[in-house]
């Protein structure tokens, strides 16, 4: 079992379980706790950009839970906004802060109300996190290497946009193992 957690208007067809709040046909549940699913379930869980709208504290009981879902050796992939590779970018002057409000704040409609991004991370806060959650082996991934890299999600977001050949890749992509 796999399941794409935040997955919004993508998907990934069968063989995945698609959680989110919004009102898609394709959505399984609205439950990011799985609690309709059993322990040592999943193979994967991946949620891209999607932790980032949760307060470090709050995501904390989230992330155990979706650890306890994951089968031994199951993979926890995410994806974040890439704080040190935007602050690299707009301390080269190659970008001006406006470029950056999106991926930082994440302002989003979500029902009748308007959701924001609540933190941010660099590779080595988010591996604290992982870390505290009781997750191990936390690497970087190649969203190129991956089941679901034909779907454009935010684990692809370059500056400039759209340009993977040549950009820079402003999303911190990190995988980890139960």
């Amino acid at each position: 079992m796999k399941y794409n957690i935040g997955c919004g208007w993508r998907n990934f067809g069968k063989g995945w379980v698609h959680i989110d709040g919004g009102d898609y046909d394709h959505i399984d549940s609205s439950d990011i706790f799985l609690k309709d699913y059993d322990n040592n379930s999943a193979d994967l869980i991946y949620a891209s950009h999607f932790i980032e709208y949760f307060d470090r504290d709050e995501i904390i009981s989230l992330l155990s839970r979706w650890k306890n879902i994951l089968k031994p050796f199951g993979i926890l992939r995410i994806a974040v906004p890439d704080f040190e590779a935007m602050v690299k970018l707009y301390l080269n002057n190659q970008y001006t802060l406006e470029n950056f409000l999106g991926p930082l704040y994440g302002k989003m409609k979500m029902g009748e109300t308007t959701i924001f991004h609540k933190t941010t991370y660099d590779f080595n806060s988010l591996k604290q996190l992982l870390e505290k959650a009781g997750m191990r082996n936390i690497q970087r991934y190649d969203w190129k290497d991956t089941e679901h890299a034909q779907f454009d999600d935010h684990s692809q977001a370059y500056l400039p946009h759209m340009d993977k050949k040549k950009g820079t890749l402003i999303s911190l992509n990190v995988e980890c193992i139960k």
